[in-house]
């Protein structure tokens, strides 16, 4: 596989711990506990976009959806379950693999793929999602110019990160690795973080415009709680946060 925005160390990286993926007590607690409240900023922009009822049994079906660096398959399978075409790329064999194993002890039928989005033939999606991946690749800008390539014109683009602020250090960097260890040492690298403004501008080199920005707010109480989602969207975007683009603003 050869690719221009693929980092080997990355890869090599989440390649030893690819096997837990589906641990929601392992290394990556912290995604599983993300997902959901990432699930409903995508289906209500989905929604909106597509005019489709949210409240439908499968309200994706029909729509062809590709995830970027999809690991192993936790944005995929919901995606899936709501009745989307759903293909997941990612560079670590290992991933994808564990990708494939979960998919089908559910019988869920996913097109997951060992490539990079480079790579993939010229194909439109009507949603491509990179979420948690473009502080981990080489070349973002080149990376957000592939992504667009694959997404239709009236598609829409999703893209979560981490803002390259001193709040997102001490929480990131120091609270998540060192003093909480939610994520394992070395899991980010807080100079491969980007500001919004910097993604925006990266998109209109693209042609692409965000209609939605939101941060993510991560409250540990909640973690004790059998009720409450430890994470819920917020206007400050000074830790994580997620977007939603387009060829035209929406």
């Amino acid at each position: 596989m050869t690719s221009q925005t693929i980092n080997p160390e990355e890869v090599y990286q989440f390649d030893q711990i690819a096997d837990q993926w589906w641990d929601e007590a392992g290394p990556f607690k912290p995604l599983h506990q993300l997902n959901p409240c990432r699930l409903q900023f995508i289906k209500n922009h989905i929604s909106r976009n597509f005019k489709i009822d949210p409240l439908s049994a499968q309200p994706l079906k029909g729509l062809k959806i590709l995830d970027v660096g999809c690991g192993g398959g936790i944005l995929c399978e919901p995606l899936a379950r709501l009745g989307a075409t759903v293909t997941g790329i990612d560079a670590s064999p290992k991933a994808i693999e564990t990708a494939k194993i979960h998919a089908k002890q559910f019988d869920l039928e996913i097109n997951y793929q060992v490539a990079s989005v480079e790579e993939l033939p010229p194909q439109p999606f009507d949603i491509v999602c990179a979420l948690e991946i473009i502080e981990h690749v080489d070349h973002p800008g080149q990376f957000l110019k592939a992504c667009a390539n694959l997404l239709s014109r009236d598609g829409l683009f999703f893209i979560s990160t981490l803002n390259k602020t001193v709040k997102s250090y001490l929480q990131g960097i120091i609270a998540a690795e060192y003093i909480l260890r939610l994520v394992p040492r070395g899991t980010h690298d807080w100079n491969r973080f980007v500001e919004p403004a910097t993604l925006a501008r990266w998109l209109q080199d693209c042609g692409l415009c965000f209609s939605d920005l939101k941060g993510f707010h991560y409250n540990p109480l909640h973690c004790l709680s059998s009720t409450q989602q430890p994470w819920s969207l917020s206007e400050s975007l000074a830790v994580n946060y997620i977007g939603c683009a387009g060829f035209n603003s929406i």
